[in-house]
């Protein structure tokens, strides 16, 4: 499965190069969508229903196929599309696999610097860079004072979640926002210490679970509750289970 979530993103990125200046157009959500979304979302579907015809699919772009299927593929061709439009290279593929509901087996493929995060349930969390394979730890011993909060836009949160961002924002060392999908990778490999988003779809944070967590970090949503195909759209990510559980306490109220 993992040789092939592989060949998955190789084919991603082949396409994604292809692109020269996008056109977007707005879906009714208000995000936006590219060809290359879709040319990415329809390859992708397509080696899975000749490798694997029994799995389901869920992807940003298409209808879900056997969602309570036993295995479930999960797939955003393009996460950070508006980076992608504006020529930002925060944009990447993210690709994941669920088993009995559960996602245990994730990439975050960045299209423009390379980087390529592999985590599944039980293994290692390796980063695939410049011909490179390098293990991936998180950060340990962080207190709150000294973390690097992540978010990837302040404008997702709601009146009734922004407060959550608020207290990290007083109680954190720095800030970064709008890396995306990277900010999660960037975790694994203990650059960041917090990641806060909210207004995510299941496609959008699928390979978080197995890449932060095999790299020794604890990701939930906003209760502390495991993330399944059916949770959302709040996840909260560390790279240190106590600093989980202080942002966790911080957010609570």
């Amino acid at each position: 499965m993992l040789g092939f979530a592989m060949e998955l993103a190789d084919a991603a990125r082949e396409l994604v190069a292809q692109a020269s200046s996008p056109t977007a157009e707005t879906k009714p959500d208000r995000s936006f969508v590219t060809a290359s979304d879709r040319a990415v979302e329809d390859r992708l579907r397509a080696m899975i229903g000749a490798r694997f015809p029994q799995h389901g699919v869920i992807g940003e772009e298409g209808q879900d196929i056997s969602p309570g299927a036993d295995h479930v593929w999960v797939l955003d061709p393009i996460d950070g599309t508006a980076a992608f439009v504006a020529g930002v290279p925060m944009h990447g593929t993210l690709i994941a696999l669920a088993q009995g509901g559960v996602p245990v087996l994730g990439v975050i493929d960045m299209h423009v610097t390379g980087q390529r995060w592999v985590g599944a349930v039980g293994q290692q969390t390796r980063l695939y860079h410049q011909g490179r394979v390098t293990d991936c730890n998180t950060r340990k011993g962080q207190t709150m004072r000294d973390a690097i909060l992540s978010s990837s836009n302040p404008d997702f949160f709601n009146s009734v979640e922004r407060p959550a961002l608020d207290v990290l924002r007083a109680t954190t060392a720095w800030r970064v926002w709008g890396a995306s999908c990277m900010a999660y990778g960037l975790l694994a490999s203990g650059r960041i210490d917090l990641a806060l988003d909210t207004g995510l779809a299941v496609y959008d944070w699928a390979p978080f679970a197995p890449i932060i967590e095999g790299a020794g970090g604890r990701v939930t949503d906003w209760q502390g509750r495991e993330l399944r195909l059916d949770s959302g759209p709040q996840v909260l990510a560390a790279g240190d289970a106590s600093l989980h559980d202080q942002a966790l306490n911080l957010i609570a109220p």
